[in-house]
C-alpha cells in the first residue's frame, strides 16, 4: 500500500519503474481487478499527493496507517458536472478565520464507502482559474461530511465507488494539502501516477489472460484439430501479444522518465491510452475466442472485458489523452 513511499513513512522505498512492475504482477496474479485497483486509487492518488505535498504533520499523521493498509484513502474531484473538465467544479471552500468550510458533493469517488480519508479538491478562489483550486485532507468523521449509497457497476465490482456530500463541513486550515491555490498542479501529478503505475495492473491483466487463451485454443478442437491451428485464431492471438508487448514497452519508457525527473506527461498519456484500449480489446478477443463458454458468467471470461472498460474512463479518458498527446505535439 506504499510501494514507491519512502520506509521512514513505512512505505518500500521503490522506484516509479519498479512500483509499475510490481503492480503489472498483481494484475497478472490476481483475477480479482477490482481489489487492485481500489490499491491503486487509495496509493497512487491520495498517498502519493500526501508525500510529495505534504507537511511534516500530515506525512507523520497519515502516511504510516495508509502505508500499513489500517486506513484507506479516496481521491474526491469529480462531480456530476464536472468530469473531464475539472476546472467546471462547484465545490467551494470558503475561508472562516483560521478554518474552511466547503460545501458541495462529488460523484464517483473510488474507495469511498470505505475510505478513512478523503482528499478533496475544492474551489478557493472562483476567478482564478488553474490557480483557483486547493485541496483539503479530510477525514470520514469530520461533521458535514456523508458518504451516499454506493454505486452498482457493470465492472470492477469489488472496487465500491460512490459519492460524498459536503454541508457546512468546516476543517482547520492546517488540512490543506499543500498551498492553497495549488490543487491543480497537485491533481495533475497525482493523475500521471495514476495513469502510469495503476494502469500497470492491466498489463499483468493482459499477460495472464493472453495465456490462458493460448492455452485454450491448443486444447480445444473443433473439426479434429486444435482451434489455435485456424489463422482466423492465431492471428488474434498474435495481435493481442502485439498490443500486449506495445502497451508494456510504452509504460516503461513512461516511468523511466518519471524516475529521472523528465517531463513524462506525454508519455504517460500514451501508456494510458494503449493500455486501456489494449485491454478492452484483450477482453473482447478472449470471449469471442472461447466462444459460448466466454460469454457465460460462470467460467469468469466475460468479466475480464467488463473490468476492462472502465480503464478507459477512469483517470481521464480516452479522448482526454488524446488531447494531452495532441497538446504536447503542438497542436
Amino acid at each position: 500500500m506504499g510501494l514507491p513511499v519512502p520506509e521512514r513513512h513505512g512505505g518500500l522505498g521503490l522506484d516509479t519503474l519498479t512500483t509499475a512492475r510490481v503492480m503489472e504482477a498483481l494484475g497478472r496474479g490476481c483475477v480479482d481487478t477490482g481489489l487492485v485497483f481500489s490499491a491503486g486509487a487509495h496509493l497512487f492518488a491520495c498517498v502519493m499527493p500526501i508525500l510529495e505535498a505534504g507537511d511534516d504533520r500530515q506525512k507523520t499523521q497519515y502516511l504510516p496507517r495508509l502505508c500499513s493498509g489500517e486506513w484507506v484513502g479516496a481521491n474526491a474531484i469529480s462531480e456530476p458536472e464536472a468530469g473531464s473538465d475539472v476546472f467546471a467544479l462547484k465545490t467551494r471552500a470558503v475561508r472562516d478565520g483560521d478554518s474552511y468550510v466547503l460545501d458541495g458533493g462529488k460523484s464517483y469517488v473510488t474507495n469511498g464507502p470505505d475510505a478513512d480519508v478523503f482528499l478533496v479538491y475544492a474551489v478557493t478562489h472562483p476567478t482564478s482559474g488553474y490557480l483557483g483550486l486547493s485541496a483539503f485532507l479530510i477525514e470520514k468523521k469530520t461533521p458535514g461530511l456523508s458518504v451516499g449509497r454506493p454505486f452498482e457497476k457493470m465492472g470492477l465490482s469489488t472496487s465500491p465507488i460512490a459519492p460524498i456530500y459536503l454541508e457546512g463541513c468546516r476543517v482547520p486550515a492546517s488540512a490543506m494539502l499543500g498551498a492553497e491555490g495549488q490543487g491543480a498542479p497537485l491533481f495533475k501529478r497525482s493523475m500521471q501516477w495514476e495513469r502510469a503505475c495503476l494502469f500497470a495492473a492491466y498489463v499483468g491483466v493482459m499477460e495472464r489472460v493472453l495465456e490462458q487463451t493460448v492455452d485454450f485454443a491448443r486444447q480445444r478442437k473443433q473439426f479434429k484439430r486444435a482451434i489455435g491451428k485456424n489463422q482466423a485464431i492465431s492471428h488474434r492471438l498474435a495481435d493481442m501479444k502485439l498490443r500486449l508487448e506495445s502497451s508494456r514497452l510504452l509504460l516503461y519508457r513512461a516511468c523511466w522518465l518519471m524516475d529521472r525527473g523528465q517531463e513524462a506527461s506525454m508519455e504517460v498519456s500514451l501508456a494510458k491510452l494503449a493500455i486501456s484500449e489494449a485491454a478492452v480489446q484483450c477482453g473482447l478477443d478472449t470471449l469471442q475466442i472461447h466462444g459460448g463458454m466466454g460469454y457465460v458468467t460462470e467460467t469468469g471470461i466475460e468479466r475480464v472485458l467488463r473490468d476492462a472498460i472502465p480503464s478507459t474512463i477512469f483517470s481521464g479518458t480516452s479522448e482526454i489523452q488524446r488531447d494531452i498527446i495532441a497538446s504536447n505535439l503542438g497542436l
